[in-house]
């Protein structure tokens, strides 16, 4: 059996475990379950998962145009936005060509790159722990094909200003694609942040990439969207695994758009949460940078691992970046209590 050889260059990508009874805030989950809507329509869907789903996702692609604004051939779906991710790369890159991202910043980057035969070329987030939007830029070459710029940035928190992002445009060239992946977009109150999907709008390379997975309380059911010019949406359609995108998820997916409202609130609050949270960890002495997402991020260095040790001794779950950081969700009061209590003993 002859396998690929450049598969020993993958990354893993480290899904946490959580021990019972502990607090979860290591994968960025909302703490809520989805509203009673929501459950009523997957336990509806669920009576007809012998059939296979609808192949385009249409109905969900015709309710999301019709709230963005734009028409239904501008938007895709996919299992999870991370699968939409893949798929970008593999509509814009063959072996030997570069995909240009921050790093530290969403860990599927690299390895979506890689499984497509590219070249992942990371660049140095600033000393802000934000996008280095010169550094990005700089980096493009003859061979880049793709840049993925997270904002607000996974696992760091922030967010690239309009101004900046205008101006990254401008210098990079237009066959270049630019990936706008704003999974955590509901959770962003700086008004100085653009909205992807206007910018997706009117700039033929740009695509803006949103998820079901965060705000609308479905990681579990895997559904993720982006919003393009109509060639792209096209190609990605093409490459995209048949019916990925399942029953349940997509009746669910047009549930909470129509629950968005207590959804949305419940955003809100997570984001006093996390200023909370943050105001907390200043007074402990902890130098934790700004976050616009549902999650706060601790540079810690050499005493990452040694902290998130001490979390889960405590009985709490956070995603640790080994030499690096820790990155902890905004999760319910008593958990983030829960968490706090365990940086209060930390030496």
């Amino acid at each position: 059996m002859r396998l690929r050889p450049d598969l020993d260059l993958l990354p893993s990508y480290a899904a946490s475990t959580t021990p019972v009874g502990a607090a979860r805030l290591a994968s960025n989950e909302v703490d809520a379950t989805p509203p009673p809507a929501v459950l009523a329509a997957v336990e509806r869907a669920i009576a007809d998962v012998n059939r296979y789903p609808d192949f385009g996702a249409n109905h969900v692609r015709e309710r999301l145009a019709h709230r963005l604004g734009v028409t239904t051939g501008q938007v895709a779906v996919g299992c999870g936005s991370v699968s939409l991710c893949q798929q970008l790369v593999q509509i814009c890159c063959r072996p030997g060509d570069e995909v240009v991202f921050a790093w530290r910043s969403f860990e599927a980057y690299p390895i979506v790159t890689r499984i497509v035969g590219a070249s992942p070329k990371p660049v140095p987030l600033d000393a802000d722990w934000s996008h280095d939007l010169g550094a990005l830029a700089a980096a493009v070459t003859p061979s880049t094909r793709l840049v993925f710029l997270c904002s607000p940035n996974n696992p760091t928190g922030g967010t690239i200003g309009a101004t900046e992002l205008s101006k990254f445009l401008a210098s990079v060239p237009e066959h270049v694609l630019v990936v706008l992946d704003e999974a955590y977009r509901e959770f962003v109150t700086d008004p100085t942040a653009p909205d992807g999907v206007d910018v997706a709008r009117t700039t033929p390379n740009v695509v803006a990439l949103r998820t079901f997975s965060k705000a609308y309380r479905l990681a579990g059911l895997r559904l993720g969207y982006c919003v393009a010019a109509e060639p792209i949406v096209t190609a990605l359609n093409k490459v995209q695994i048949p019916y990925s995108v399942n029953t349940v998820a997509q009746a669910a997916a047009v549930a909470s758009l129509d629950a968005s409202g207590p959804l949305l609130r419940r955003c809100a609050e997570i984001v006093i949460e996390r200023d909370r949270v943050r105001a907390e960890l200043a007074k402990l002495g902890f130098a934790t940078p700004r976050s616009q997402a549902n999650f706060l991020w601790l540079p810690l260095g050499t005493r990452t691992a040694g902290f998130a040790t001490h979390c889960l001794r405590n009985r709490v779950v956070v995603r640790s970046f080994d030499g690096e950081g820790v990155r902890v969700t905004v999760g319910a009061s008593a958990d983030n209590d829960a968490f706090l209590a365990a940086a209060r003993t930390f030496t």
